[in-house]
């Protein structure tokens, strides 16, 4: 009996990512729910600039990409025009957070019925380890060589935090990958974000924490252990949105 495989919603293909990143972890929650929900024919993906540039290669659905940042906006035209496609944009912190916090803010803002899979990793991954939106106070980057300066650099976003403040959303979830309980809450997440694009109930996003042992100079044991130890404590996780409880509540 088979009790382990690939996911049918990804290609046999090995990945470009460095030993111990978990961006493979990450595509392959997303993979086991399309396949669960067996919507591998109508799902679109949108893979932006970053270090999942490449996702095209490694998802079997249909996808497309999008200029640095612009993943909420083209995902928006895509649903628009075709209402029945699954919709799903896979951005990390640089091109959601950064160049593209406008288009991520106003999909939000306006409750577009799509899901986005936010990576974040507290770094330029793919450029080669410069500071990013979500690096930590006092975290060593290229860029910032004697730990980030709030005084110079500003602080961190916290991406779910700021979402929940906007009517639109739907749900917003924070989720991490650094054990095995946690990826076990991670895909429950994940399967919700795009349950509620079936429903039609809006704007769904689910923030991975997520490991970069090149370019935070780790192990890949010491990246999960950091994860663990320092980014939950400024990132924490949970649901940050849920409307849908809300409802609930308030029947």
């Amino acid at each position: 009996m088979i009790v382990f495989e690939r996911p049918n919603a990804l290609t046999d293909r090995d990945t470009h990512y460095c030993p111990g990143c978990t961006h493979g972890i990450i595509h392959r929650l997303v993979a086991e729910v399309i396949d669960e929900l067996e919507i591998e024919g109508q799902t679109v993906g949108v893979a932006p600039v970053g270090c999942a540039v490449m996702a095209y290669d490694y998802f079997a659905c249909d996808m497309v990409e999008a200029a640095h940042g612009r993943a909420p906006a083209v995902a928006t035209g895509i649903k628009r025009a075709n209402p029945d496609n699954v919709v799903f944009t896979y951005q990390g912190d640089g091109d959601l957070a950064s160049i593209g916090t406008a288009e991520t803010v106003h999909a939000a803002a306006r409750g577009e019925n799509i899901t986005v899979i936010f990576v974040n990793n507290a770094i330029y991954g793919m450029t080669g380890g410069q500071m990013a939106p979500t690096s930590l106070p006092g975290q060593i980057t290229e860029t910032s060589p004697y730990g980030r300066s709030p005084a110079v650099c500003g602080y961190p976003l916290r991406i779910c935090e700021m979402l929940a403040t906007l009517d639109g959303p739907e749900y917003l979830a924070r989720v991490s990958v650094h054990s095995v309980r946690a990826v076990r809450r991670a895909k429950k997440a994940v399967r919700r974000a795009f349950e509620n694009q079936l429903t039609g109930r809006g704007f769904s996003l689910v923030e991975f924490l997520s490991s970069c042992p090149t370019n935070w100079g780790m192990t890949p044991q010491e990246a999960l252990t950091w994860v663990e130890s320092t980014m939950i404590p400024y990132y924490p996780l949970g649901v940050y949105k849920d409307r849908s409880v809300r409802e609930a509540e308030e029947e």
